[in-house]
Formats: C-alpha cells, sequence, structure tokens
C-alpha cells in the first residue's frame, strides 16, 4: 500500500506550528487540511484527553460561528494527541489562516460558562471537559504561533 501523506512528515524534527498537510480537490473543489500541531512529536507528552475534548468543543463551536463559518469542514484532534486538524474549503495558506487560528485560542483562554454541546443529549462522552488544561494549551499554542512555524521539515519517503 502507499504510505499516506501524514506519515511521510518528518515527525522527529516536526515543532508545534500551523502547515498545510494535504490539499484535495474533486470536482472543482478544494479542502485544506491543516495541522495545528500543539506539542513536538515524540518528544513532549500528548495532550490531555479531557482537554482536547474541551479544545474540540470551543474550537469548533468558535470557528463555526466566525468570520470563517461558512470555509469549514471539520476541526478536530488528532489520533496521536499532538494536535488539531483544521478542514477548510479553498487554497488559503497558513499566513492567511493564522488570524482565525489565533483568535480560536483566544475565545478559548477566555471562555467562561457551560461547554458548548457538553451534555448527555449532544454528546457521547459529554463528562469528559478539562476547562483549565485546554486554557493552558490554547495559550502555549498562541505563544507557539508567534514564530510563524509553517512548512513541514524534510519529508521522508
Amino acid at each position: 500500500m502507499k504510505k499516506i501523506e501524514s506519515f511521510k512528515t518528518d515527525h522527529l524534527n516536526l515543532l508545534p506550528g500551523l502547515y498545510v498537510s494535504r490539499k484535495d480537490s474533486r470536482g472543482g473543489v478544494t479542502v485544506t487540511t491543516y495541522d495545528l500541531r500543539f506539542t513536538a512529536p515524540n518528544r513532549e507528552p500528548p495532550l490531555d484527553q479531557a482537554a482536547i475534548h474541551t479544545i474540540e468543543h470551543l474550537g469548533a463551536t468558535y470557528l463555526r460561528n466566525s468570520e470563517i463559518a461558512d470555509d469549514v469542514v471539520y476541526f478536530g484532534p488528532m489520533g496521536c494527541r499532538t494536535g488539531f486538524y483544521l478542514l477548510l474549503f479553498g487554497e488559503k495558506s497558513c499566513k492567511e489562516v493564522c488570524r482565525a487560528v489565533r483568535d480560536t485560542m483566544n475565545f478559548i483562554i477566555r471562555f467562561d460558562g457551560d461547554i458548548p454541546g457538553a451534555s448527555p443529549a449532544e454528546c457521547g462522552n459529554w463528562r469528559e471537559q478539562n476547562p483549565d488544561t485546554a486554557k493552558y494549551y490554547a495559550a502555549r499554542y498562541l505563544k507557539e504561533l508567534e514564530h510563524e512555524r509553517f512548512e513541514y521539515p524534510s519529508a521522508k519517503d
């Protein structure tokens, strides 16, 4: 089988940042997958599962109500727990998307109240939330975005 694109990324040298993971086009429509890498894979502990869940709920809610709402296809965690994927219609650069990502992190940091969608009728694991740690991760990632790491390290074949 062919190796999928995300496995070609050099995870040994990957740092936190915002990267274009892939672009998929069909029928004249392009969907771009952005890699919001919160931690350095294999060198830092993975993100706390309950905090990931909170970031997912808050991030998806914010993005689907933001100025880029019409472009949002999906926002959710990576299985390796080192970050999130944001899928958008179109082919914006990381620099163009970075403002929306920063705004999302600021929303998470400032959020106070009930987590949207965190009820038994709306979520299959509604109790697993960790807003305080989610805010910590969002603040940490916001600082990492200042480095403007938008290019993956050299890919391995």
